[in-house]
């Protein structure tokens, strides 16, 4: 009875929602979070340094940064509210890579896309791979018959047209990594989600 518990607790989602505020908290202490070039020089994504200086482990990084306080407290209460549904979902170890996975596609996308149209921001946040989360969740929802743990794909939807409407209506937001995230979460969603585990999910909505 006890283990079945802690098998459902998400360990991994806490763990990374630690190490967002654990290196922010270090960032603000030896520097700015809100400075391009301080980020830059921690691990955000540029793309010239991406593509011209060979730095892809950027796109990793990049996941773990924030630009101030403000934008790690809205990522990290989505993170915890939506991430503990998707790791329950998915299992430990298969959410860990599904949510590094999408985070560093959601980057890649959102860089092709700078290099695309010849823009060359500074970028960084766990909103990509956020955005994966919710990808992968209105999957996994979908074949629960359109409800999962009390969330509907509905709800999910309203907030990613709220989500996206705000990002393409303020300056400063990476949409293109946003929206990069939402698709790749949904593939990987439909890669890593096996329906055998519809039973024990189900019973844990009571």
């Amino acid at each position: 009875m006890v283990t079945g518990i802690n098998r459902n607790k998400p360990y991994v989602n806490f763990a990374l929602a630690a190490v967002n505020v654990l290196l922010f908290l270090y960032l603000e202490a030896i520097g700015s979070t809100e400075d391009g070039v301080f980020m830059v020089k921690h691990g955000a994504v540029f793309a010239p340094f991406v593509i011209l200086g060979g730095e892809y482990y950027r796109l990793f990084t990049a996941m773990f940064l924030h630009f101030g306080v403000i934008h790690l407290a809205n990522n990290m209460l989505v993170l915890l509210v939506l991430g503990e549904k998707m790791e329950k979902a998915l299992g430990h170890i298969k959410y860990l890579i599904f949510y590094l996975a999408s985070g560093v596609a959601a980057n890649g996308i959102s860089l092709a896309v700078q290099v695309r149209i010849g823009q060359a921001s500074v970028s960084a946040g766990a909103s990509g791979a956020i955005f994966g989360v919710v990808g992968g969740l209105v999957y996994v929802i979908a074949i629960h018959h359109g409800q999962l743990d009390g969330l509907t794909n509905r709800q999910l939807g309203f907030m990613v047209l709220l989500t996206l409407y705000h990002g393409f209506t303020s300056a400063g937001v990476d949409n293109m990594a946003h929206i990069g995230g939402l698709i790749s979460g949904f593939i990987l969603g439909i890669l890593l989600y096996r329906r055998k585990h519809a039973a024990r999910i189900s019973g844990m909505a009571g």
